[in-house]
């Protein structure tokens, strides 16, 4: 049954957390006695700036200066949070400059390369400076088509060094995607690689960047990572590309060759300098471009990564993630903590589903992240590591994406590992972080997410603007400022497509677009993103209600669920892909509506289950429901580009099922 407590820290882990380290900390230096972590949490968001300062000083942020003002302008938008602090996202990441493991790399072909910190700091100063001497400098763009191997994180540092602006995308993006992104940007340098492996095959990209060389206007220099394919550029690509091992030389011989280690030479930059810029998943139109400053996301990413996740230096931090999904970003920034970077590229199930825990195994992980359909993908491929891999470091179990339902919570418990914080995390692309997330001080509920960011105003809002209590479903809002908002979006010079985004449904009150209920023990359940919720009836119900039940079926490989309008009003549709060979019979069907309706409501229960061969979803595993109700009712869909699998979308247009 959802809530019931699956976990519980024991009082070491507690005293060692440091989540109560920052608590004792805030309690001496305000005469506080916070006893817990939901007590810091209620201090948190009353006093923002005092929480905001506390932990600038407890992350030991690296700046030329704070400077005295904390919070300029609370508007939203509009708020101005350290308004005159110098400094340097990258500065911040490249701290340790010692023998210590930065990075460990794995791909499909096997094998672990490793980084260390020292190594890591001496290719981004060569980097940059080979980027300095390309005339890239403050406010230029610098792209990324590249998988998740440390030539990426190479490249964003050295990007971010001399105050370029970062912004990249998974080469597993057709050219279109790709063009759909960069070509709003602009960038005047594309780092890029020839191919990637995924699925034990090797996926040639070159002609990509040979036409991307061709259509992005103000390119001047492509550097060409050699990882998996052996196709040479062409066309103007081959005049713009110079290797990456030559552009480091280039670098080198530029810099102070007697400097040891080389000098970064970082440039000390306003609070909100603009660091990244991420792009919405685009299903539904072309995709937005959002700006976010450097010295906001930092803040964001140690509070979480300190606070939530209690990494450590030295630990091992991974996350399954392409460079095209902000957690990519989220993942990098645990270099400001000392810890390591473990990577990993290619398909999570190549040869089978113990490929990541073998990583795990072998690299000795403290934290695991993954998404949510990883581990339901695992639970129903029969993958068990607590009989067939030892773990003993692991201590958390991270999972985004989409939500985490009861039955993951389970599997993770009893097939993946007993003693770890499983922690359910909320956020997005939009505020590169969350909204709710993990503890490690804090008893993990089944089903919940376990808790609130600590300085963000969380509540749950009904559609007259008007607060919820503990277990009514309503609007996921933010009802004060926090230092991660974007800075806009691109080409929006008076705000009016930011604001709509966020601002519009309760004026001066951030509406995320997630459909929730906090819960009795201070956390939260997601039902589902606010614009796939069904209105059967006039009565609003979330997706996630319906996932629930229906991924308990082992017939069932995955589903989507939409509302199809019919004579005025709207009738729930499920679509179900399923295991092997199986064919939806009428007692599957029977089955799974008398489960839901068990499990749920009445209202729940689908009028039409049809089986298709495949569900569409975006890169980074998310369900594309919108896309889905849009192709099932004729409508146009502007943005192919990035659905993982596009051709998924015609299996759902024009079925007999759905037209009485």
């Amino acid at each position: 049954m959802s809530g019931e407590v699956l976990w519980r820290p024991d009082e070491a882990l507690v005293r060692e957390a440091s989540v109560t380290r920052f608590r004792e900390r805030v309690n001496a230096a305000h005469d506080l006695a916070l006893a817990d972590p939901l007590a810091l949490h209620e201090w948190s968001v009353t006093n923002r700036e005092a929480f905001w300062r506390e932990l600038w000083a407890f992350a030991d942020v690296r700046a030329q200066t704070r400077g005295e003002r904390t919070l300029a302008d609370d508007a939203m938008p509009g708020a101005r949070w350290f308004p005159d602090a110098r400094l340097n996202f990258a500065a911040n990441l490249l701290r340790r400059e010692d023998d210590g493991t930065a990075i460990l790399f794995r791909g499909e072909e096997g094998g672990t390369r490793a980084l260390s910190h020292r190594e890591l700091g001496a290719q981004v100063a060569w980097l940059a400076a080979f980027l300095r001497a390309e005339g890239v400098g403050v406010g230029d763009r610098v792209a990324g088509f590249l998988p998740n191997i440390p030539e990426a994180v190479i490249a964003m540092l050295a990007t971010a060094s001399i105050g370029a602006t970062w912004s990249s995308c998974s080469p597993d993006f057709g050219v279109d995607g790709v063009h759909d992104r960069f070509g709003q940007i602009e960038p005047k340098v594309m780092f890029a690689v020839d191919g990637y492996r995924y699925g034990g095959r090797v996926h040639e990209v070159i002609g990509t960047v040979d036409e991307l060389a061709a259509r992005l206007d103000g390119l001047e220099r492509i550097v060409l990572v050699p990882f998996a394919g052996d196709g040479r550029a062409t066309g103007r690509a081959a005049e713009l590309a110079i290797d990456f091992d030559q552009a480091l030389a280039r670098g080198r011989a530029t810099a102070d060759p007697g400097a040891e280690p080389p000098a970064l030479e970082p440039v000390m930059l306003p609070f909100d300098h603009p660091l990244y810029i991420l792009y919405s998943s685009g299903t539904t139109g072309r995709p937005k471009c959002i700006v976010h400053g450097a010295g906001g996301t930092l803040l964001q990413h140690l509070k979480e990564h300190l606070l939530h996740v209690d990494v450590r230096p030295d630990e091992r931090l991974f996350f399954f993630t392409t460079c095209g999904w902000m957690m990519w970003n989220w993942l990098v920034t645990g270099l400001a903590e000392g810890a390591t970077l473990a990577l990993y590229d290619g398909s999570p199930f190549h040869p089978d589903g113990n490929v990541l825990f073998d990583y795990a195994e072998e690299a000795g992980f403290q934290h695991f992240g993954t998404s949510a359909k990883f581990i339901d993908a695992c639970a129903k491929a029969g993958v068990e590591p607590a009989r067939t891999h030892s773990l003993p470091a692991l201590r958390s179990v991270l999972s985004t994406g989409s939500p985490l339902v009861p039955e993951s919570f389970d599997y993770v418990y009893e097939r993946v590992k007993r003693d770890v914080c499983l922690s359910s995390m909320s956020g997005g692309t939009d505020i590169v972080s969350c909204f709710a997330l993990g503890n490690p001080a804090l008893p993990v509920h089944r089903g919940e997410l376990q808790c609130l960011g600590y300085g963000m105003d969380v509540r749950v809002f009904d559609d007259a603007g008007r607060e919820l209590p503990p277990g009514e479903k309503g609007e996921l809002v933010c009802t004060s400022s926090f230092p991660s908002m974007p800075s806009g979006f691109l080409d929006d010079p008076d705000g009016a497509r930011y604001r709509a985004a966020y601002f519009e449904r309760f004026p001066g009150t951030w509406c995320h677009g997630d459909f929730v209920s906090r819960t009795a023990s201070g956390g939260l359940v997601i039902h589902g993103r606010s614009d796939t919720v069904l209105n059967p009836g006039g009565v609003r119900i979330g997706t996630a209600e319906i996932y629930r039940p229906v991924e308990t079926f082992e017939e069932v490989v995955e589903s989507l669920v939409i509302g199809q309008r019919q004579d005025g009003d709207v009738r729930v549709v499920l679509f179900v892909r399923l295991r092997d060979d199986l064919v939806l019979d009428d007692d599957l069907r029977g089955r799974i509506k008398a489960r839901v309706r068990e499990r749920a409501t009445p209202r729940h229960v689908p009028a039409r289950i049809v089986q298709v061969a495949d569900i569409p979803r975006t890169r980074s595993g998310k369900l594309v429901e919108l896309a889905v109700a849009r192709v099932v009712h004729g409508e146009a869909l502007d943005n192919r580009e990035a659905i993982a699998n596009p051709e998924a979308l015609e299996l759902f247009r024009d079925l007999p099922e759905l037209r009485s």
